[in-house]
């Protein structure tokens, strides 16, 4: 990743708008900010979120709190807890997450 063209700057977490995002079950609460093709988000899923699609748009994702489960295209099962992440490119290998308990994760894609 080229990182161009953003000057230093820094984000109150707590003065960015939320949005939400309905999942196949449960729903996902993000805040956004984008530096040009770079998006940055603060993202909370809600106990019992299911993603409603397979992604295939690559992330660098850090789990903060809670538990994530992140199922790939081929079966394969990952938990997240906090302080682990996981990187993936775009159109690599499709995946999609959930969650029973609830999770907070920080995401740059």
């Amino acid at each position: 990743m080229q990182i161009t063209d953003i000057p230093f700057g820094t984000t109150d977490w707590a003065q960015v708008p939320k949005t939400q995002h309905s999942g196949e079950t449960g729903s996902a609460t993000w805040q956004t900010r984008n530096f040009g093709p770079i998006r940055v988000r603060m993202v909370d899923y809600a106990p019992g979120y299911l993603a409603d699609h397979w992604c295939v748009k690559g992330h660098i994702l850090l789990c903060l709190e809670g538990e994530l489960v992140t199922e790939l295209a081929d079966g394969r099962r990952f938990v997240l807890k906090p302080g682990m992440s996981y990187q993936v490119a775009d159109n690599a290998e499709p995946h999609r997450s959930s969650t029973e308990t609830g999770a907070r994760l920080f995401i740059v894609d």
